[in-house]
């Protein structure tokens, strides 16, 4: 794929501030969702509940975006989206149950993917996307740690929730700045090689359900991060940076995975990392109640292994289809198993109690492992036949 002749770097810059703005809020939600849970408008099960209708309708939200492309101007396009999550993060403040608070935060959920969409549209378009790609999760990732710090150490501790989903609207009109750098309708893509022949076959449908259950798992736990840490005797800041921490972790996972993508197989790094995840989920469980310091430990080595795993998940689905078609369709899966998680975790949440969602997790990790085992007979014999 080339970039066009009209997309420069002012271009890529807004691109991945544009994408950091939209997706702030899944980095944030432990943090706010925990803090709505505190003030008692939202339940133990409604965490899981608001955490899926928003990731859900974030995915549904890029392909409402790739409709409307072509009957709304590029620009417009953003202003509205922008807009929208504005007036959803406002009316959020309005919102005192588990009812209230699923359609507001859905709502919100679409208008972010509409951003994010965008971003995505802007980065095709420039030279070397799947660099940029990388580097846009990282970037993502430290904005959502920063503004994660900003609000654990200043703005819930001095302003409540209210504070926190204000600070939210305000960084999403960040992207009315951005629109003198964003072209007034995207340019087309030039693609080489658009004719591949692809055909569904076993590796890419096992390897979308390794990438569906592996996000399962860990949106299971993170969804639940805030109340978990509090259950092992974190207070109020002290879950709250724990959050900040685990992003800071991702980061470096990222780097990792990152540097490392062409060093260590793929089939074998995913493996790893969901044993890896599944011993987290067991630690955390076992630390319940008053294992604070393993179960921070734990939080950082689950965060570090979330972020390492896409570069390898996409190297993998290049292997397995050259064309790019089961790359594409990696993120939208990552999404879907975010939102799965926490809504099969919610079911076996009781009370005010959420230590089995660790459980959960460890099982959707597990899983993966027999997934992982299945691929790897399958890539083996695939070339033992050629």
């Amino acid at each position: 794929m080339k970039a066009t002749s009209t997309f420069g770097r002012s271009h890529v810059i807004a691109a991945l501030a544009l994408g950091s703005i939209g997706t702030l809020m899944i980095g944030l939600q432990p943090l706010l969702l925990g803090e709505l849970l505190a003030a008692g408008r939202l339940s133990m099960e409604g965490v899981g509940i608001v955490a899926m209708g928003e990731i859900v309708s974030l995915g549904l939200g890029v392909v409402l975006g790739d409709i409307l492309q072509s009957r709304v101007r590029f620009r417009l396009l953003m202003v509205v989206a922008a807009l929208v999550a504005v007036c959803m993060d406002v009316a959020t403040l309005q919102a005192m149950n588990d009812g209230s608070l699923m359609a507001v935060r859905t709502l919100a959920g679409f208008a972010q993917g509409v951003l994010v969409w965008g971003a995505v549209s802007l980065l095709l378009r420039a030279a070397d996307p799947d660099r940029l790609s990388g580097l846009f999760m990282l970037l993502q990732t430290l904005a959502q740690a920063a503004i994660a710090a900003l609000l654990a150490f200043t703005v819930l501790p001095r302003l409540g929730i209210a504070g926190g989903f204000v600070l939210l609207a305000v960084l999403t009109l960040g992207v009315l700045a951005l629109v003198r750098w964003q072209p007034e309708r995207l340019p087309a893509i030039l693609e080489e090689g658009r004719d591949t022949g692809f055909v569904w076959s076993t590796g890419p449908v096992l390897l979308l359900l390794i990438v569906f259950g592996q996000l399962c798992a860990i949106g299971a736990l993170w969804a639940y991060l805030e109340p978990l840490g509090k259950s092992v005797g974190l207070d109020g800041p002290g879950a709250q940076w724990l959050i900040a921490g685990t992003l800071f972790m991702q980061v470096l996972g990222g780097a990792f995975g990152t540097l490392m993508v062409r060093r260590i197989p793929e089939l074998s790094m995913l493996a790893m990392a969901a044993l890896v995840l599944a011993a987290v989920g067991l630690g955390m469980h076992a630390s319940i109640p008053g294992g604070a310091f393993g179960f921070l430990l734990l939080c950082g080595v689950f965060g570090f292994v979330w972020l390492s795993l896409t570069p390898f998940q996409i190297r993998l689905a290049l292997r397995l289809d050259p064309s790019g078609r089961v790359a594409i369709l990696i993120p939208a899966m990552q999404l879907l198993g975010s939102a799965c998680g926490p809504l099969v975790a919610s079911q076996w949440v009781v009370g005010d109690q959420a230590d089995t969602v660790t459980l959960v997790s460890t099982l959707f990790s597990l899983g993966v492992v027999g997934l992982v085992a299945s691929i790897r007979r399958y890539t083996h014999e695939r070339a033992v036949a050629v």
